[in-house]
């Protein structure tokens, strides 16, 4: 696939590095010559200098006969006028936009065709204040991902000294779930190592484990792997930027939040947008003032700055000082992974967080969601199946007649039931299918529509995943 992506910051380096991996020919544009050159010297692309929202400049990448435009630069309204231009007078078929301002999301009718002709909206700010609103809501786990609209997740945690599971194989987990719970263990890191798992595999204590189940199941099931922490009640927050005030914005209806925000004005301009969040003006590397609004009772400490360095600082000072829990949001990845697991318990990258949403548009078949797992090493995909038994490998088989990709398990399928429930929308009763999830065993069959959540621990097996799952030229 030829891909033009505008922008060479942090988000469109990490998205060209994910893409040119994938065999894809890829053209960066951007008007810094010091970052273009910088991603030249690691990968193999085409680069060029100059404003990505002047047609001779996209004409110059190559749009002309693109398939795919991704607009990730700082600028929503670059990212805009090269989405306009690149349809009305390149027709090209899919361009994707990073939208920083919700102002352009509220209304679908500004990113239709007529107008900035967005073929899909992606704002890394939302999903990066989604990822961290799923971290305070399970304080265990070192992440947390959502498919199927929420209705399943992914949850990574560390096993315990002592836990249930721990020296048993995991078959016995069965045995103290709930009746009505059920879940499914995707993969096992020991180390950097994968643990290929199946009911005799045993679990060990600092094995880092991939759970699926429905939502609605995962508490029971996360308190059979992980010692369970006390739910969240008081957060504090270091930075009152987008990611910031909007994290805040996310967390104040349940929780006791307070923000710390550097500049005067800004903490100003966030308070007055905040309804109940407690907006301080202060350094969030200043220990007095971490004493003095007591850290040592916060449940959490979320450093979202818009510097790495101040995020380590902040967060490991909150845990110097007593704070249960910290969380640093940091871009650079060799910082990111120097720091996790010593006084950061989590790190979170903004560009791992954000790509899965752009490489759901390039996967081939009909992939809605794709999420980044153990720093780029494991993906998991969420697949829709299409076809019937003659058009399609998967469709009307079971799990057991399907062919074997080592590495590569199916964790759960969310089915559209035929039953229904009356549910409200917007003041009018109506009727709703109501969708099941289902955590598959050998003589699962996979049907039609069904959405599949598949567990990849090597990047390289996600092709061949995408070819199982593509149906044949006679599908209509």
């Amino acid at each position: 696939m030829k891909i033009v992506i505008l922008g060479a910051g942090q988000v469109g380096a990490s998205v060209a590095e994910a893409l040119v991996s994938e065999d894809n020919d890829i053209t960066v544009v951007d008007q810094n010559r010091e970052a273009l050159a910088r991603l030249t010297d690691r990968l193999d692309i085409r680069t060029v200098a100059g404003n990505a929202a002047y047609p001779s400049v996209l004409r110059q990448a190559g749009i002309e006969d693109a398939d795919m435009l991704v607009a990730v630069t700082q600028s929503d309204q670059t990212n805009l006028v090269a989405c306009r231009i690149a349809r009305s007078m390149f027709a090209l078929p899919t361009r994707l936009a990073r939208l920083r301002s919700a102002d352009f999301l509220e209304d679908p009718r500004l990113l239709s065709d007529e107008n900035f002709a967005v073929t899909h909206a992606i704002c890394p700010e939302k999903d990066i204040t989604d990822y961290i609103a799923s971290l305070v809501r399970y304080p265990e786990a070192l992440q947390v991902l959502k498919f199927a609209d929420g209705r399943v997740t992914l949850v990574c945690v560390r096993a315990f000294e002592g836990g249930l599971l721990v020296g048993k194989p995991i078959r016995e987990m069965r045995a103290h779930l709930p009746p009505e719970a059920d879940a499914r263990i995707a993969a096992i890191f020991r180390g950097s190592q994968p643990v290929e798992p199946d009911g005799g595999t045993v679990i060990e204590a600092g094995d880092e484990v991939f759970v699926l189940a429905a939502t609605y199941h995962m508490r029971p099931v996360m308190q059979e792997l992980r010692r369970m922490l006390k739910p969240v009640r008081r957060v504090m927050i270091a930075g009152g930027g987008n990611i910031g005030a909007r994290a805040a914005a996310a967390l104040e209806e349940n929780y006791e939040v307070k923000l710390i925000e550097r500049d005067a004005e800004r903490a100003e301009v966030v308070a007055a947008r905040l309804g109940k969040t407690l907006v301080l003006s202060g350094d969030a590397t200043d220990e007095d003032l971490f004493i003095q609004e007591n850290i040592d009772e916060m449940d959490m400490f979320l450093a979202l700055t818009n510097d790495d360095e101040d995020n380590i600082m902040a967060a490991s000072l909150a845990k110097r000082l007593g704070c249960k829990r910290v969380v640093a949001l940091i871009n650079r990845r060799a910082y990111a992974e120097m720091v996790q697991g010593g006084p950061i318990d989590i790190s979170i990258s903004p560009a791992q967080i954000s790509i899965g949403a752009l490489l759901a548009h390039v996967r081939r078949g009909d992939v809605v969601r794709v999420h980044r797992l153990r720093r780029d090493a494991a993906e998991a995909l969420e697949i829709i199946a299409h076809g019937d038994r003659a058009t399609s490998k998967v469709v009307g088989r079971r799990l057991d007649e399907l062919p074997r990709i080592k590495g590569a398990h199916i964790g759960a399928i969310v089915r559209r039931s035929k039953e229904t429930r009356v549910v409200k929308r917007e003041g009018f009763l109506v009727d709703e299918f109501v969708d099941e999830v289902i955590i598959p065993h050998h003589d699962t069959v996979i049907e039609p529509g069904d959405h599949v959540v598949v567990f990849c621990v090597y990047k390289r097996q996600i092709p061949e995943v995408e070819r199982l799952f593509q149906v044949s030229a006679g599908f209509l």
